[in-house]
């Protein structure tokens, strides 16, 4: 008996380094790690910047999957993929609440803070006194961002399934628009780059966009551009109580949180991860400045890892302290 308990013991003391959990990577033996990611390549960014950290937790993480964003949502409820990290918390609660809502999904920390929507003009045309979005009512001034010939302003907007555009087709309605002003949708890349296009060669634009996001990085607001007033706040259901007041005017879109969604089994099953989510955060400019890159040609999957890596070396103070508490929940 005295041998066998000798034996045994030695065994365990032999075996125990393979055995043991290392408590700085609290993911390993976990299964991996599942990411759903917009189609837009200029949103990949600060997704592969929580990859990065979560293999440093010891997770495996899986190829990332794309999608449009509705369908992003269904993935996660459906259980197809375990997060995303870009959920607007206002714009994307329909798709929320359709895909399951609380039951099956839950919104965790706030990775990007003062996200901004809106409709924008031309500097030309704004000190021209369009300065507000329901002057387009008038038949005159809607001529003026005619691009087609029609006699209505051609508004570029959002993408057919994007949040975006549920809230500007409520707001064409809620603000008499629909005779005057025409929603261009299309790939918002292309629709976007024409009207660039036409700006350079001197004629009006009239376009949603936000940020973060490279647009404003090449049509700067303030220089090339202003963004638009609305005479008051009018948002589908789920973004009661935004705050659309930007610098003393209102935007008619809600200065908006993006976080990041996942399943609730998912994080009960993953205290790091939870807590990693839960405690990262990104300043809007450096995403905007990482959209402005992928922009400019750094638009590889490649490209964005080394932006993400680089990001992560500039930062590492701040990476290492998500790191530090995320293990913290798991010991």
């Amino acid at each position: 008996m005295k041998m066998f308990t000798l034996t045994t013991a030695l065994a365990l003391l032999l075996a125990g380094p393979s055995l043991a959990q290392d408590p700085n990577k609290p993911g390993e033996g976990k299964d991996p790690v599942r990411v759903v990611m917009p189609a837009q390549i200029e949103e990949h960014f600060h997704h592969y910047v929580l990859l990065r950290a979560l293999q440093e937790l010891g997770y495996e993480t899986a190829e990332p999957m794309e999608a449009e964003y509705q369908t992003m949502h269904i993935a996660i409820g459906g259980g197809d993929a375990d997060f995303t990290a870009n959920h607007w918390h206002a714009l994307h609660a329909a798709f929320f609440e359709e895909s399951g809502g609380a039951a099956v999904m839950s919104k965790v920390g706030v990775l990007i803070e003062g996200a901004l929507q809106g409709y924008l003009v031309d500097k030309a045309s704004y000190d021209a006194g369009v300065t507000d979005f329901t002057m387009l009512k008038d038949p005159e001034v809607a001529k003026r961002f005619d691009a087609d010939g029609d006699g209505k302003a051609d508004l570029v907007g959002c993408t057919p399934g994007w949040g975006c555009e549920r809230a500007i087709e409520f707001q064409l309605t809620e603000y008499g628009l629909r005779d005057t002003v025409t929603h261009n949708q299309g790939a918002y890349q292309a629709i976007i780059g024409d009207a660039i296009a036409r700006h350079a060669n001197g004629e009006p634009i009239l376009y949603y966009t936000w940020t973060p996001y490279w647009v404003s990085g090449v049509l700067v607001p303030g220089k090339d551009v202003e963004w638009l007033s609305v005479p008051y706040t009018a948002l589908p259901e789920g973004s009661e109580g935004l705050n659309t007041i930007v610098d003393g005017k209102n935007v008619g879109f809600g200065v908006e949180s993006v976080g990041v969604l996942a399943r609730n089994d998912f994080l009960e099953a993953n205290p790091a991860a939870a807590k990693l989510f839960e405690v990262a955060k990104i300043p809007v400019n450096d995403v905007s400045a990482q959209a402005l890159e992928v922009s400019k040609g750094a638009n590889t999957d490649e490209a964005i890892w080394a932006l993400a890596d680089k990001w992560i070396v500039d930062n590492r103070a701040t990476f290492d302290g998500w790191l530090t508490e995320a293990r913290a929940v798991a010991q």
